[in-house]
This record gives structure tokens, C-alpha cells and sequence, in this order.
């Protein structure tokens, strides 16, 4: 059984999707044709944490545009993908089979950190989209098992996108297509080595690194990774490597269990 993969990808600043055609190239030229048409998505995004896991079920999920300052046409976008509470009655499911107390909420939507990866990726939104809130306080092992937890899904033709970023320091940042610092360029090297290593217990203990803890003053946008490394089942992943963005922020996305791209569909007639 080919198992549905696993992706995460560093979604960057909002204005991506206008400034930063070279990461969109990829998401739609390199990772969207490896990744076939799922039976639904399940979204972690960095922007959206909660007191325990929790799903959201609504049928037809709003965009939400959880930022400011950024230029009118962002604020325009509507990504309409249908929701999935079927999927977050299996997910509660599974994560409670787990040991986990979570939660469900009736209508909430998808924060940028779910649409702008999804719009490049699933263009005609078409695919059924369910966001799953990450533990606020938890440690980088219980992200590690929640995406253990998950992993079963990936038999059920579900695409775990998990979405956050490899470096994100507010205060590193720069000119939008400026040199990266150096300081991101080698936390952003030391997490490719050791995912190609298949290196968990050093990614668990990233902290522990002085250029960890600099990349990440709060850890957020690094435990989506954890998640998806908890669901690929000991895959190494392929990397994809996008120009940083403004001077800092690392674009690097990771997809697992994806290592060609996927047949086409028989025609019909």
C-alpha cells in the first residue's frame, strides 16, 4: 500500500503568494505533482494553538486573513475548500485511542498558515480541508507522538500538511530578497542534516542549540515539523530548498513518502 504522504512546508510571510514567485514555483511545480489529488488534507498550522488538540468541524471553512500591513490584494483572497468533520470525528478518534484529551470547535476556519500553501498546492480547492490545532504548552515529544497518532490516516488517503517554519526570528529580518543570515543559514543546515539522518532525538532537543534558540524565541513554528516527523514513520524526506525571504526566514519545505511523482489517472471514457 502506497502510503499518502507527509508535508511540511515553511509558509513565510503572508505576501509569499505575491512576492516570492520562486517558492510558489515550487510548491506548484516540484511538490504539488508528487503529492496526486488526496482524499482530504489535514492542516497544522503554526497559527493555530489551542489548551489541548483540537479540530475544527466546519462544513465550509472562511479564510481568514490573520495578519496585518501587507499589501490589499492579500486581503481579496478567498480559498473555498470544503470542510471535513467526518475527518475530525476520525481524528478525535485516533487521538483519543492515544491517551489525548482534545477538544472540537463548530467554525473555525483556515488561518494563512493553512491557505496560502493550499492555494498553490490544491489551486481549484477541491480537496476537503480540516485544521487541527496544536498543544500550546506542549513539549516537543508530545508533538513527536501527535504526529504518531496521526500516521494512520496516512493509509486513508490523507495528506498531513503541516505548516510552520524552519527559522523565524523577527528580529533577523531584512530586505524581502536580501542574503540570508548567516545564523539561519546554519540552523537551517543543521535541520536538513539531521532529518536526512533521520536524527528525531536531535530535532526533539533542538533547543539545546544556541542557533536554536535564536531561530525560534518562541517555539510555534518549529512544532509543526515535529508533528510531521511523528507521522512519517521513520521516512527520510525529500527537501525542497526556496530563496530565503526577507533575508531570514528559511523556505525550505520536507515531503515524505513521496520520491516520484505519482502516476496519472487512467483517462475515462
Amino acid at each position: 500500500m502506497r502510503l499518502t504522504p507527509v508535508l511540511f512546508v515553511s509558509h513565510g510571510a503572508p505576501d509569499v503568494l505575491l512576492a516570492a514567485s520562486e517558492t510558489v514555483q515550487c510548491w506548484r511545480d516540484d511538490i504539488a505533482p508528487r503529492l496526486g489529488k488526496p482524499a482530504a488534507v489535514l492542516a497544522i498550522s503554526a497559527h493555530w494553538q489551542a489548551p489541548r488538540p483540537t479540530v475544527s468541524l466546519a462544513t465550509a471553512p472562511e479564510t481568514i486573513h490573520d495578519f496585518g500591513g501587507f499589501p490589499d490584494d492579500l486581503y481579496e483572497i478567498n480559498y473555498p475548500a470544503p470542510g471535513a468533520p467526518a475527518l475530525g470525528q476520525r481524528v478525535l478518534a485516533l487521538l483519543a485511542d492515544a491517551g489525548w484529551e482534545t477538544g472540537s470547535v463548530a467554525r473555525r476556519g483556515l488561518d494563512h498558515g493553512a491557505w496560502v500553501p493550499l492555494s498553490v498546492l490544491f489551486p481549484a480547492a477541491d480537496v476537503p480541508v480540516l485544521s487541527l490545532a496544536i498543544p500550546r504548552d506542549g513539549s516537543t515529544a508530545a508533538h513527536f507522538r501527535l504526529g504518531q497518532a496521526l500516521a494512520a490516516l496516512r493509509q486513508e488517503g490523507v495528506l498531513i500538511l503541516a505548516s510552520g517554519a524552519i527559522t523565524h526570528n523577527f528580529s533577523w529580518l531584512g530586505e524581502a530578497n536580501g542574503p540570508p543570515r548567516p545564523q539561519a543559514k546554519q540552523f537551517t543546515e543543521w535541520v536538513a542534516e539531521k532529518l536526512a539522518a533521520g536524527d528525531a532525538a536531535a530535532l526533539l532537543d533542538y533547543r539545546a542549540l544556541p542557533q536554536g534558540a535564536a531561530a525560534h524565541p518562541t517555539p510555534e513554528h518549529f512544532l509543526p515539523l515535529l508533528v510531521a516527523l511523528g507521522a512519517a514513520q521513520d521516512q527520510l524526506p525529500q527537501r525542497f530548498q526556496p530563496p530565503y525571504t526577507y533575508g531570514s526566514l528559511s523556505m525550505d519545505a520536507y515531503l515524505w513518502g513521496a520520491d516520484e511523482v505519482p502516476p496519472a489517472a487512467p483517462a475515462t471514457t
